[in-house]
């Protein structure tokens, strides 16, 4: 069958490439919860709107996500799969009458500039700018930007998705408490009995609104109260900057136990962020039933970025032709008898 599409939709073999290359990445990452969708929603081959669309998610389907990345609202440089054919010089009707026409003769040599020839200069400026001050130019729009996060299916396929578009599938009876902010990542830590129901301790971390420089703001960690049956605040730090990923692991913490025995392993997680020095740690925490207790930190390196901004700037190409401008007479040096008529001709034709 044949038949006409976009070529902006077209993937080369090196685009195969690095989609190939991004889900074998993807598939070591750790997952940092799971999301879903309203509506159908397109999955990207890159963080930009314009870029290849290869997969479509559907309403209520649920896939994890595995980090965002801020990026620029411009256009991916994308290279053409078939080269276009060259546009053959076509003569214009002007050039071929110029072609048989007699030379001009050469022009004929201007008088000297006036001795005061500076200072009739200035007073030309004075009048024509009426004394008026220039305004100065208006500075150019800022670029938009937008977050986009990595996604991977349940059948493991691997793009890009606008993160305005996900809901985080954390429950509700815990979403509540998100107060306008943008949860990042959610995890389960551990699980408490209530009777016949099993109610989960969840960790997140959020956002407030902008696009910053980290991944999130603020975490919490909320438990499950058995005597009044809702979920209260554990644990919870505000006004930091965190970086993904979140690790839940276990923790070694010393502060329970004999005195002397050696640390015990307790479910916890660990978080990445930014001191007020400037330097990076990752600081454990370890759940002890109900209670989080702060187990120490190292330094932090952050991962390679998953997506480089720079590769989004679009290449300056060939700036398009301009007509050929009149060629000025030298400064100081009066047109000649035929451009002065010239001039005046086509301002007779003008006026008609």
């Amino acid at each position: 069958m044949e038949g006409w599409t976009s070529a902006s939709q077209l993937m080369s073999a090196a685009d195969m490439a690095d989609m190939k290359q991004l889900a074998e990445r993807a598939a070591k990452m750790p997952l940092q919860g799971e999301a879903t969708v309203y509506d159908a929603l397109n999955v990207h081959t890159q963080p930009a709107a314009h870029s290849p669309s290869f997969m479509q998610l559907q309403a209520k389907e649920q896939f994890a996500v595995l980090a965002h990345v801020v990026t620029p609202r411009i256009d991916l440089p994308h290279t053409p799969l078939v080269t276009p054919a060259p546009k053959k010089a076509v003569a214009s009707k002007k050039d071929t009458k110029a072609a048989g026409r007699i030379p001009l003769p050469p022009m004929p040599k201007a008088p000297p500039l006036p001795p005061n020839w500076m200072e009739l200069s200035h007073q030309n400026g004075a009048e024509e700018s009426g004394g008026e001050e220039e305004e100065p130019e208006a500075s150019a729009a800022p670029v938009g930007q937008d977050d986009w996060s990595l996604i991977r299916t349940t059948s493991g396929q691997t793009g890009w998705v606008l993160t305005r578009k996900l809901t985080m599938a954390i429950p509700d009876e815990v979403a509540q408490y998100a107060e306008g902010h943008r949860i990042v990542s959610y995890f389960s830590l551990a699980e408490l009995e209530d009777g016949d129901a099993k109610k989960k301790i969840w960790l997140w971390t959020t956002v407030g609104e902008g696009h910053p420089p980290y991944d999130f703001d603020s975490f919490r960690v909320f438990i499950w109260n058995v005597r009044r049956h809702r979920y209260e605040t554990a644990y919870i730090e505000r006004k930091i900057q965190g970086y993904s990923p979140v690790l839940v692991q276990q923790i070694s913490y010393g502060g329970a136990g004999k005195p002397g025995a050696a640390p015990a392993g307790y479910p916890g997680f660990s978080i990445c962020m930014r001191k007020k020095d400037g330097n990076l740690v990752r600081r454990d925490y370890a759940l002890l039933t109900n209670i989080v207790r702060f187990a120490g930190e190292q330094s932090c390196t952050l991962p390679p970025p998953v997506f480089s901004v720079a590769a989004l700037t679009k290449p300056a190409g060939p700036l398009p032709a301009s007509p050929p401008a009149a060629t000025p007479a030298p400064s100081g040096e009066s047109p000649s008898f035929l451009e002065r008529m010239k001039t005046k001709l086509k301002a007779l034709l003008h006026k008609r």
